[in-house]
């Protein structure tokens, strides 16, 4: 063990809130304090990133009715997704896929503007622009369900449609908007798994060894 290394509870605590992070779709009525929202943004901006370029950008959705044109557009996405899956479009529509009216906060993660003008790291992979932001949110996810939170990320939407409805810069690109709150209980398994639109697949099918495919 390193000498460096967390105490057993430290890492219990840490392997725990990985563990036990769950897509949270339903929440009760509540709010997030300040210092705690501003607690979880803080765990969100220490997050690596390629270059140190930091392409994260939050938008906090305080506008009620604001809130409402985000959800018709989440609304109008998850029709048009239920008509591409074709024979599983019944099994679809059944699943509850976003919080937003019912969150205490809504937060909508972007890629900053000007982003080509970051190369390092970024110049065979210019996508890791996006992966930075996916570790901010995942740090905003673990330090919620610590602080004892919920939290969502919706995918159902169309980037510029949402750009333009927050004002977004030319070159800024929203990535998700997140459903943030209280919580009743936290999902045992992932929600797509309880529901049975998709199994879990274990580690050993996604590791390899020297060779892709070679186990």
């Amino acid at each position: 063990m390193s000498e460096l290394a967390f105490t057993d509870a430290e890492r219990a605590a840490v392997y725990r809130a990985i563990g036990e992070r769950r897509d949270m779709r339903h929440f009760v009525k509540g709010e997030v304090a300040p210092e705690l929202l501003g607690r979880l943004l803080g765990a969100a901006h220490q997050a690596p990133s390629v270059g140190l370029m930091q392409p994260w950008r939050f938008i906090r959705i305080t506008d009620v009715n604001l809130r409402g044109r985000i959800q018709a557009l989440v609304e109008a996405e998850r029709l048009r997704t239920a008509h591409a899956l074709g024979e599983r479009s019944d099994d679809f529509m059944k699943l509850k896929v976003e919080g937003i009216n019912d969150c205490a906060e809504v937060l909508v993660a972007a890629l900053m503007d000007d982003r080509e003008k970051h190369i390092f790291g970024r110049r065979t992979l210019p996508e890791m622009d996006l992966a930075s932001l996916s570790c901010a949110i995942q740090n905003l996810w673990l330090a919620a369900r610590a602080e004892g939170l919920g939290m969502g990320w919706v995918s159902l939407f169309e980037p510029q449609a949402l750009a333009d409805l927050l004002g977004m810069p030319a070159g800024a690109k929203p990535l998700a908007i997140l459903c943030l709150g209280p919580v009743e209980a936290f999902y045992p398994a992932p929600m797509l798994a309880l529901e049975g639109w998709a199994s879990e697949r274990p580690l050993s099918d996604m590791l390899f060894e020297n060779q892709w495919g070679e186990s």
